[in-house]
């Protein structure tokens, strides 16, 4: 399921370095050639297609001899950058099912990017990857590794650990309580057109990176404080939160620093440095989150 769910966003991606304006509405900033574009699409397109080999590493017999970190850091990733999709677009779908989304004036207003019919398909694709894969990894982790969540938290982790983890919860809150206020209908820190833009499913949008970020500070300080509480609940937040808050503002920051493919203005200065936040809040808590998980092998 998790390959066939491949198949419309890949299919689009080699259409579109083809040449091909399939999907693509006349007056598209997407339509004005350029490097950036295509080289946007070659490295989208290459990473979704590691999906494949993850895919078959977690499903074959010589999978559970595979080195570690060749499936960690890209299940890592994957975990990242497919969790807020996951969040945010069933809640889209039901903000524009009760009524809440942008209607067709607001769609109209908007400079024409990519047909409506794209961003379902996509997005579709992309759920479905994102739980198949969690389907499929949690068994295989489990069989692996599964001495590592087994009973109890356990032992505080070192004193520089818990510094780390108090940084990490601490940027956590921070950005749990701007992304809330963005999500209420804030503007500040925000470019103008952004500001403008926003809207219901904005908002759910901003809503799913404010639990990630939660997440992330959450379960780095549960692993470093210790205790009795059992051990894969901490472990998933951290595993979860910590991806999700590293690889979206690895992401964010990356593409604001290109040229804008929609044609609009592009991040503030301020906007860009909470991507940066995100990347040094999800990189403290993985921090924690592999300092915990060493711990584990040692006993």
């Amino acid at each position: 399921m998790a390959l066939v769910a491949l198949v419309p966003y890949l299919a689009l991606k080699v259409a579109w370095l083809s040449g091909s304006r399939i999907g693509i509405p006349d007056g598209s900033a997407l339509l004005q050639p350029g490097p950036f574009l295509t080289a946007a699409n070659a490295v989208t397109l290459a990473m979704d297609a590691c999906v494949i080999p993850l895919v078959l590493v977690l499903t074959r017999p010589w999978g559970l001899r595979t080195p570690g970190w060749m499936l960690t850091l890209p299940a890592f990733a994957a975990t990242g950058l497919l969790t807020p999709i996951l969040l945010a677009f069933p809640g889209q779908l039901l903000v524009r099912a009760l009524g809440f989304g942008s209607g067709p004036e607001a769609a109209a207003a908007r400079e024409p990017f990519l047909d409506s019919w794209v961003f379902t398909v996509v997005y579709t694709g992309f759920t479905v990857q994102g739980l198949t894969l969690a389907a499929l990894f949690v068994p295989y982790a489990r069989k692996r590794w599964g001495r590592r969540w087994q009973g109890v938290v356990g032992e505080r982790l070192p004193r520089l650990t818990g510094v780390v983890a108090a940084a990490a919860t601490s940027g956590a809150l921070a950005l749990t309580a701007l992304f809330l206020y963005w999500a209420a209908g804030g503007t500040a820190g925000l470019s103008a057109e952004r500001a403008e833009a926003h809207t219901a499913e904005s908002a759910v949008v901003s809503l799913a990176h404010a639990m990630c970020a939660l997440a992330a500070g959450a379960g780095a300080l549960l692993l470093a404080r210790g205790g009795a509480l059992r051990a894969r609940w901490p472990l998933g937040l951290a595993w979860v939160g910590a991806a999700a808050t590293l690889a979206w503002g690895v992401f964010t920051l990356a593409v604001s620093w290109g040229p804008q493919v929609d044609g609009g203005e592009g991040p503030s200065t301020a906007e860009q440095l909470i991507y940066a936040g995100q990347m040094v809040t999800g990189s403290l808590a993985t921090a924690v989150l592999t300092r915990f998980l060493i711990s584990r092998r040692e006993h």
